[in-house]
């Protein structure tokens, strides 16, 4: 499960609200084009095309800065390739889910020679949660947001989830938390929602499988035998650089001599980690066992 792919989730599901909220405007038609891009293929994580008015919003989530290649090249790649193929006016956005001291999170445009390229730059938490609680697709990304308390602005958000009268509440439920491990300990989280939402929803299945796939097609295109076992392995890394960030390279080659069993037990498992001892104890319980 990344947390990307999270944001894609609902930014495909739910393009209206990410207009409203990044654009300032209503769009009564909007239409999510596809996120592989032609050429050499390279994936955006979202690409939301307003119809009504013959605009494209590109967004882009990241959890870290680091990028290869470096994340102003991809977003004047994107420009050119999406500019080549749909001739319309583009809006990009960067947005960046956790705090950081990298200065990359700051940089907004792309320049080598006589090219210069500028696109938009979020970095969540320094944002209003406020324009965020108005839309309970967007309460997930109000756990990343500006607070004096980080406590009490999960708080809330977990109270604005509780007033959520629909079959939606589960699943926005199961979201806000998975965001919100990206900033709070687990304990803290459970605190405020009920133990086994996030694998109960079915949302949750949707994304976590939808990972593992694109983990499987990874390992693939790279030419590996055995594309499934090594793409699951990548995925995990993944996430757990994502989680905990660099993962010590002895923890590594552990974890590529798991089975696919083994793998697809540690995806499962990774969600309760608090921190990286809880790797290092489940992969020595799993070696002697």
């Amino acid at each position: 499960m990344t947390y990307d792919n999270v944001c894609k989730y609902l930014a495909e599901q739910h393009p209206a609200s990410f207009v409203r909220w990044l654009l300032g405007v209503e769009a009564a038609n909007v239409q999510v084009l596809k996120t592989e891009l032609n050429l050499e293929p390279i994936r955006a994580d979202s690409i939301i095309f307003l119809k009504a008015n013959n605009r494209i919003l590109h967004l882009e989530f990241q959890t870290l800065p680091a990028s290869k290649p470096p994340l102003p090249f991809r977003m004047l790649d994107y420009w050119v390739r999406l500019h080549r193929q749909y001739h319309a006016p583009i809006e990009q956005i960067i947005l960046f889910l956790k705090p950081t001291r990298s200065k990359s999170v700051f940089v907004e445009q792309f320049q080598t020679s006589n090219t210069l390229h500028r696109y938009r730059v979020i970095r969540l938490w320094e944002q209003d949660p406020t324009p965020l609680f108005a839309d309970p697709v967007l309460l997930p990304f109000a756990t990343l947001a500006r607070a004096d308390s980080p406590p009490i602005l999960l708080e809330r958000v977990a109270a604005q989830v509780a007033m959520i009268e629909t079959s939606e509440q589960q699943n926005i439920a199961a979201l806000v938390q998975l965001l919100a491990g990206l900033r709070f300990d687990k304990e803290l989280i459970r605190q405020f929602f009920r133990e086994g939402v996030v694998r109960e929803s079915v949302i949750y299945q949707e994304i976590y499988q939808e990972g593992r796939q694109e983990g499987r097609q990874e390992g693939r295109q790279e030419g590996r035998q055995e594309g499934r076992q090594e793409g699951e392995q990548e995925l995990l890394l993944r996430l757990l650089a994502q989680k905990f960030g660099a993962i010590a390279l002895p923890l590594q080659d552990q974890i590529r001599l798991l089975s696919l069993n083994q793998l697809e037990s540690l995806g499962e498992a990774l969600l309760d980690f608090s921190d990286v001892a809880d790797l290092i104890a489940w992969l020595e319980a799993k070696r002697n066992s």
